[in-house]
């Protein structure tokens, strides 16, 4: 059996997972470098019976699982991944095994952006560097409003830290109650009140249908010209085009984003052209805590499916399928 680990842009792979414990007579290979191209990443992955994806930075649509007859596996990190077709999966006999992470990277991740932002950390540390010696007056947190964009596990924790700054905490999302709200130091406002009064604000929702867009031409518009927007969540939650139109314009002060409709972002994106703008490489969830339980997670998926006894089945109506392509 031969496991294809992809996406270890870090190159740590190797080092934070005991691949040893592997069933005897498996082997793993590691790609560091990101295939985009379909036609790429299906010749590279045809000798393979099981493939690990991290998070969703390489997609598996229905048309590049259909041509990979030998795979047998598919592992995500993480309990969900909208980048894999688990309709396709299924129909085709495929197993999707998740992994959990392990800490609090995104909401670690959410106020160290907030902070180099509003600071200009990043900002002044590389013109330090280059003999500039302070530029900027930064802005303080304290008695600001923070406005969140969902109080899920991740939205509840960067309230907390904002209550530990002293900021007024304002939160909505289309299903929140006022008692959530609550638990969570916030007080729950309509969608249009977040936007207007917030000096930040930061999105915490799961990428779908509804949330698709959700922040666009329309919300930007709303927001002070001193505010802030962070997105740690997804990239399609905020219409690209309207944020970069919007911090060109100036119609808000500046963006802290670590994801993006397409990732890897291209070199010549214009988001890194446009002003006060911090951009992060989805690191959100990229923690040696959360690599190590990634990993450990993916070994024992893949010892569980070779013993015949799968775990971790994200689409568990595959295992009653006559397609099921099972280890033996």
């Amino acid at each position: 059996m031969k496991l294809a680990v992809l996406d270890d842009y870090q190159g740590t792979a190797k080092d934070l997972g005991d691949w040893s414990s592997l069933p005897p007579g498996t082997t793993v290979q590691f790609f560091q470098d990101h295939i985009a191209d379909e036609d790429k990443l299906v010749e590279r992955l045809k000798g393979f019976d099981m493939v690990m994806g991290m998070r969703e930075r390489t997609p598996f649509t229905r048309t590049i699982l259909s041509r990979l007859p030998k795979l047998r596996l598919l592992i995500t990190t993480g309990l969900r991944n909208a980048s894999f077709d688990m309709d396709a999966a299924s129909d085709l006999g495929i197993p999707v095994c998740g992994a959990r992470g392990a800490g609090e990277g995104p909401t670690e991740l959410t106020w160290g952006l907030i902070l180099s932002l509003l600071r200009h950390i990043h900002e002044e540390d590389k013109r330090s560097r280059e003999g500039t010696w302070g530029t900027t007056v930064g802005v303080g947190l304290k008695g600001k409003t923070l406005g969140l964009i969902g109080l899920g596990h991740i939205g509840s924790l960067v309230a907390r830290v904002g209550a530990a700054f002293d900021m007024n905490i304002i939160a909505w999302s289309q299903n929140m109650t006022a008692d959530r709200a609550q638990e969570c130091q916030a007080t729950l406002v309509d969608k249009e009140t977040l936007f207007r009064e917030s000096d930040i604000v930061s999105v915490h929702l799961v990428l779908s249908e509804r949330s698709r867009g959700l922040v666009g031409v329309e919300e930007l518009e709303m927001m002070k010209p001193t505010a802030y927007l962070v997105n740690i969540s997804r990239g399609p939650i905020v219409d690209e085009k309207a944020l970069i139109d919007a911090l060109e314009r100036k119609a808000i002060a500046g963006a802290a984003l670590d994801t993006f409709d397409v990732e890897p972002l291209p070199p010549n994106h214009p988001l890194f052209k446009t002003p006060n703008t911090l951009i992060c490489p989805h690191l959100g969830y990229v923690t040696e805590e959360s690599y190590r339980a990634f990993y450990s997670g993916v070994i024992e998926n893949v010892r569980a499916f070779t013993s015949g006894e799968p775990i971790n089945v994200i689409n568990e109506d595959v295992l009653t399928s006559t397609d099921f392509r099972g280890y033996n």
